[in-house]
């Protein structure tokens, strides 16, 4: 049972890191984040690999005992960042084993300003950079997709082209495509023994109408199904 949940909080914790396409994101100097002003845009660096935490050891005589697999990815960083950067990832998985499943999310709608992040999950390293991805989620879509630049212009270009098609119109809610989810969608989890392993985790973009349908119809399945659930 033990190892059982180890699995699942170290699935939880890598998926934060786990970025595929990396952002231009924030630069941490002396403990403050420089983040990007409201409405400046932002572009995408190259693609890379960050640093995973892809698995644990468990010691059934000594519980208090763990040791965690690093994989370093494509960085080429010095021992010492490699090392700090590992005690970030571990703080990660710390903090999902003792944070409740259901305070670990965050949130910064603009129509929600009560409800950012939970109290608990707030004080953490993890609930940290967490807003701050969401920050930077919100400034990369709304560069992305801005109408002046080449890809926005194609994007909206596809947009109106598809609506007019379907519906017959192109007078829609531009707000549609404002607010983005990011939720893990697969992992590939090797138990050996008293050992896990991640092999392969993945992250799912969509827009807010598709994450509330695909919720709504998981909920639906769950109840329908014997035993259902979720964890």
């Amino acid at each position: 049972m033990i190892l059982r949940r180890l699995i699942v909080y170290v699935v939880l914790a890598i998926f934060l890191p786990n970025t595929g396409i990396a952002p231009v994101c924030y630069v941490q100097a002396q403990g403050m984040f420089q983040l990007p002003q409201p409405g400046d845009r932002v572009s995408l660096s190259s693609s890379f690999m960050p640093p995973l935490l892809k698995g644990v050891k468990i010691y059934s005589d000594n519980p208090f005992r763990l040791d965690f697999i690093l994989d370093k990815g494509d960085s080429s960083w010095s021992i010492e960042d490699l090392k700090a950067e590992s005690t970030r990832l571990i703080k990660y998985f710390l903090a999902s084993i003792t944070v409740p499943e259901k305070d670990l999310w965050v949130n910064l709608s603009p129509y929600e300003k009560d409800r950012i992040i939970p109290d608990g999950f707030g004080v953490t390293e993890m609930g940290r950079d967490l807003l701050v991805q969401d920050y930077m989620l919100k400034q990369i879509t709304a560069s992305v997709i801005y109408p002046e630049e080449k890809i926005g212009k194609e994007f909206w270009t596809k947009i109106y082209t598809e609506t007019l098609k379907r519906f017959g119109t192109t007078d829609f809610p531009v707000d549609t495509f404002n607010k983005v989810w990011i939720v893990p969608e697969k992992a590939v989890v090797y138990e050996n023994k008293d050992s896990v392993y991640v092999i392969e985790s993945g992250l799912r973009v969509m827009l807010e109408e598709d994450y509330f349908a695909l919720e709504k119809n998981t909920i639906a399945t769950e109840q329908a199904t014997p035993g259902g659930g979720r964890f």
